[in-house]
C-alpha cells in the first residue's frame, strides 16, 4: 500500500528521446518532479551494445545533467563507468580508475538522481548469485526499477573491465574474452547499480546490474562476484520514470535488434 501511494504521488513517466533530433514520445504524462529526480535516464540499449554498437553518442558532460548516480561504459567499450555523487569514473582494463572528462562519450549508460526510498539489511553473507535471488524476493515488487547502493567492506570483490575495441567492432561476447579480471579481499567502497524488471529484457540488464568503486578510487569495475557481509545496508531508490536517448545515425540504425540475446548476456554478466 505504501508503494502504491508513493507511485501515485509522483506519477509514472516513460519518455524516449532520439539523439540528434527533437523528438519526444510521451506514453503517460507525469506529475513533474524536480529535475526528473525519479527518472532512470538511459543512453541506447543493452542489446545494441551486445551486438557491437560502441560508438559514443552522448558526452559525459550531458549525461551528468540527467543524474548523479549510475553505470555504463565508454566509446569503443573502453572500460566500465561508475557515476557516484555526481562524478563519472572510468575503470579501465589496466586496473586503474580515472575521472572521466566531460568531452568523453558513452554508447550505453544509465543514470538517475539517487535518493534512498527504502533500506534493507542483509541477514547473512551472500555471493552475487544468492544476493540477486534473496534480495529480489525482498523488493516491494519485481515490476519496478530501483537504483541500488551499498557501502561497506566486502570480503571478496571480483570485477572486470574490457579494453578499448578497434573497428570493425566485435560483439560484446567476443570483446569480453579479452577482459581484465581483478579480485580483491576486504575491499572498502560503494556498490552502484540498478535492478530492472524482466520486461526490460533487451533494453537493459534484467535483474541486478552492479559496479564497484573503492573509497580510495584505486579499484573498481563491473561486478562478476562478491561477498556481501551480514548486516550490510542495501539502499533502494524507487525510480518509476524512464527516459531513453537513442542514436539517430551510425551502427545503431542498421543493427538487427529482433534477436533474443538474454542467454548470451547472462554469460557475459557472470
Amino acid at each position: 500500500m505504501e508503494l502504491q501511494k508513493f507511485l501515485l504521488g509522483i506519477g509514472l513517466a516513460i519518455v524516449i528521446v532520439f539523439c540528434g533530433a527533437s523528438v519526444y514520445t510521451h506514453f503517460v504524462k507525469a506529475v513533474p518532479a524536480p529535475a526528473d529526480h525519479d527518472t532512470l535516464y538511459q543512453v541506447s540499449t543493452i542489446d545494441a551494445l551486445m551486438l557491437g554498437v560502441y560508438e559514443g553518442v552522448q558526452p559525459v558532460g550531458e549525461l551528468k545533467n540527467h543524474g548523479d548516480f549510475g553505470i555504463g561504459t565508454f566509446e569503443a567499450l573502453d572500460g566500465e563507468m561508475i557515476v557516484l555523487d555526481g562524478v563519472v569514473y572510468q575503470a579501465k582494463a589496466d586496473g586503474h580508475i580515472y575521472v572521466a572528462a566531460d568531452r568523453q562519450t558513452t554508447p550505453f549508460a544509465t543514470v538517475t538522481h539517487f535518493s534512498s526510498d527504502q533500506a534493507v539489511t542483509t541477514d547473512r553473507p551472500m555471493n552475487l548469485s544468492v544476493f540477486s535471488s534473496v534480495m529480489e524476493d525482498r523488493l516491494p515488487t519485481g515490476n519496478m526499477v530501483y537504483a541500488v547502493r551499498m557501502h561497506g567492506t566486502f570480503p571478496l570483490m571480483k570485477v572486470r573491465a574490457i579494453p578499448a575495441q578497434q573497428e570493425p567492432y566485435p560483439t560484446l561476447a567476443e570483446a569480453s574474452k579479452n577482459q581484465s579480471i581483478y579480485t580483491y579481499s576486504d575491499a572498502t567502497g560503494t556498490i552502484v547499480g540498478f535492478y530492472t524488471p524482466v520486461f526490460f529484457k533487451g533494453v537493459n540488464v534484467a535483474g541486478y546490474h552492479l559496479h564497484f568503486l573503492s573509497d580510495d578510487h584505486t579499484t573498481g569495475g563491473h561486478i562478476l562476484d562478491f561477498t556481501v557481509p551480514a548486516d550490510t545496508t542495501v539502499e533502494y531508490d524507487i525510480t518509476p520514470g524512464f527516459s531513453m536517448a537513442l542514436p539517430t545515425s551510425g551502427d545503431f540504425t542498421g543493427v538487427d535488434l529482433s534477436q533474443d540475446l538474454s542467454a548470451d548476456l547472462a554469460k557475459i554478466e557472470k
